[in-house]
């Protein structure tokens, strides 16, 4: 399988545009475990409590703000290289049921509907559902989460003011890193509910490498989760397309870290088919998470006709480091910065 690296989008393959309100939501899960007693979890915050609340307050509040509730509106993602993308979104949910369905606005048509893990991605020009499964998958900014995590350990929390957003009132909180191996996030959520109408992500100078805000957005709208299902059927003598990734174990493939990144855990890995010669072969996709961050790990073999640009990439927050590594090629890739990536291709190595 041949990695590129496309500039990211608000149609990305990491379903970045689904969806800023639910930005931190699979975060706070990660941090507090999974659904259980509800005497086991504290509860969400009240508004007006601001100075007072954790980084895990935080995360909870805008977790079940978007989990709880329906909404639709417009999202619009800038970058720092002057990329921008929109979509119209409609969110549902129905006890632990989960809909949405992402309509791009720019570029090619695209409409990408999520329930729960099973992702369905329609493309009208070449007549093509892409049909897939996303386990544990992040919404925006597409983060990875392992529940295992300590958010607290490497990010702090501190209020930033009140905004309008989209009409609504905000409340503004940071998330700065307390070392140099990942990126703060700027959060703007909406001051009755939690929820995240606004997000940047920033470097290590404050400067904003890529924001999503929605320009208009309805809260509690009558979005209704049966009627966003039935529109995720494929239509009738359109091609299905059925990606299908198997979970393995990095050790058994051979491959380890001599030393851990600090903070990043890994949270699953798997085996991509691909196309060709190397279809027997496919692609390994390691995944690293520190609560908040991602990291990829895409391992192929080595193809000199192919893989020809050793270098790292920037596309505003996304980070991609290519290297050769004996008879194999990585392709890294997270929303961190360089020297994380870096960390990774030094400390990756084969056993066998």
């Amino acid at each position: 399988m041949e990695i590129r690296v496309r500039p990211r989008n608000i149609v990305s393959a990491r379903h970045m545009a689904a969806v800023c309100l639910a930005a931190m939501a699979g975060v706070a899960h990660a941090q507090i475990g999974q659904p259980g007693p509800a005497a086991q979890h504290p509860a969400a915050p009240v508004a007006g409590r601001s100075s007072e609340r954790s980084v895990g307050d935080w995360l909870l509040r805008m977790h079940e703000a978007s989990r709880l509730r329906n909404y639709m509106g417009t999202l619009v993602v800038s970058s720092n290289t002057g990329a921008m993308a929109s979509a119209r979104i409609w969110h549902a949910c129905n006890g632990e049921q989960q809909v949405e369905r992402v309509e791009s606005l720019t570029g090619a048509p695209r409409s990408i509907f999520r329930r729960n893990d099973e992702v369905v991605t329609l493309l009208p020009d070449s007549r093509v559902a892409r049909i897939e499964r996303r386990e544990s998958l992040g919404l925006f900014p597409g983060l990875l989460k392992s529940n295992d995590t300590a958010i607290p350990d490497f990010y702090a929390a501190r209020p930033a003011g009140a905004d309008r957003v989209a009409g609504f009132e905000t409340e503004v909180v940071e998330l700065a890193p307390k070392d140099n191996l990942r990126f703060g996030y700027r959060i703007w959520s909406e001051r009755r509910t939690g929820l995240v109408v606004k997000l940047q992500t920033m470097d290590a100078e404050g400067n904003v490498l890529e924001q999503a805000a929605f320009s208009e957005l309805q809260l509690d709208a009558p979005v209704r989760v049966d009627k966003l299902s039935r529109m995720m059927a494929v239509p009738e003598g359109w091609r299905v397309d059925r990606v299908e990734a198997v979970k393995i174990n990095a050790a058994s493939e051979g491959w380890q870290l001599r030393s851990a990144v600090a903070g990043f855990k890994p949270v699953n890995c798997y085996r991509r088919p691909a196309a060709g010669a190397h279809a027997a072969e496919g692609t390994m996709q390691w995944i690293f998470s520190d609560g908040l961050a991602a990291v990829s790990l895409f391992v192929e073999t080595y193809d000199r006709q192919r893989h020809v640009q050793e270098g790292l990439f920037s596309s505003g927050a996304t980070q991609t480091l290519t290297r050769r590594i004996q008879d194999w090629w990585l392709t890294a890739v997270g929303e961190v910065p360089a020297q994380t990536l870096k960390a990774f291709a030094q400390n990756l190595e084969r056993r066998r």
